[in-house]
């Protein structure tokens, strides 16, 4: 007969299973049970643990708050027993297993596109899942390992970790230039007479203020441009392509103003900065396939 531990382990490991499935049939054809065992054992855990962990309609299963909670309490110590396992069966020299991971498009472009293959080659048995989305969403639920994301933290359970602050210049291309002349200082550009490329900020939905900085000095110009996108390749064709001035980050447009492709407007105002956060769950543990890949980035984001 099988002890209370051993159920409630059980147990744990069921509700994991239907938190990341989305259905217990799902579930159930994940753990190799049937439908009405899954079922079964969430009840004996809701039951053990004295709360209700799902609302179950014909049509839905989604997590409760307090189910919510206790996933993100249970999750860490279960990945640790995975890999504690692993390791005393012999796996601990090499990373496996599929890493899902919530990236800033910005990120995903500018500074890992061209250095991925690197990371995959060092991880032969270790699976990437990398989702670009414009919002942080909920990392535990969304059932990410890591994010990768530009931008100041908002206040959440999660650990946040600042890796690098980029500087952001305000760019154009020769021929947009060519065509409508070089504003001199920051102020022209909020009088209709130059085109600015607005580029959204997913948080508010509105495009993001054009900030100028000088040590201590801070200047905002409201330049009510008519193009906006939510897509850092976008922003950059179109500015590449003279469409208008741009706001963007040096790591991606360095390259390009060198190139003479772009010209940096405002070279005197240096000093606005953007920072990039890494974000997980948990103080108390990061899986070992997390840690590798947040090492990795680590090393990139030092050289950027």
């Amino acid at each position: 007969m099988r002890s209370s531990s051993e159920n409630l382990s059980s147990g744990i490991g069921v509700f994991a299973a239907v938190v990341d499935a989305g259905t217990f049939v799902a579930a159930a054809d994940l753990m190799g049970m049937s439908p009405p065992g899954v079922s079964r054992a969430i009840a004996r855990l809701e039951k053990r643990l004295k709360i209700r962990l799902f609302n179950r309609t014909t049509r839905a299963v989604s997590v409760t708050e307090e189910g919510r909670r206790f996933y993100e309490q249970v999750m860490p110590h279960l990945r640790g027993m995975e890999e504690a396992a692993a390791a005393a069966a012999g796996g601990a020299v090499t990373v496996r297993g599929k890493l899902r991971i919530n990236l800033d498009p910005v990120f995903s472009r500018i500074i890992l596109g061209p250095k991925l293959d690197e990371f995959m080659d060092l991880h032969p048995e270790l699976e990437l899942e990398l989702i670009a989305r414009d919002q942080l969403g909920d990392l535990v639920m969304d059932g990410f390992d890591l994010a990768l994301r530009f931008g100041e933290p908002r206040s959440s359970s999660l650990v946040a970790r600042k890796l690098l602050d980029t500087a952001v210049v305000t760019v154009a291309a020769p021929s947009y230039l060519a065509r409508h002349g070089r504003p001199t200082e920051p102020q022209e550009l909020g009088h209709g007479v130059h085109r600015c490329l607005e580029f959204r900020n997913p948080e508010t939905g509105k495009p993001y203020p054009w900030e100028f900085h000088r040590k201590r000095k801070k200047l905002i110009v409201e330049t009510n441009g008519r193009l906006t996108v939510n897509d850092p390749s976008a922003l950059l064709n179109a500015c590449l392509a003279g469409s208008g001035i741009a706001q963007m980050l040096l790591s991606g447009a360095q390259h390009l103003i060198r190139e003479g492709q772009l010209i940096n407007l405002f070279p005197d105002w240096p000093d606005e900065r953007f920072p990039l956060y890494a974000y997980h769950p948990s103080r108390h543990h990061m899986p070992a396939k997390a840690r590798v890949f947040l090492d990795f980035v680590v090393a990139l984001t030092s050289t950027s």
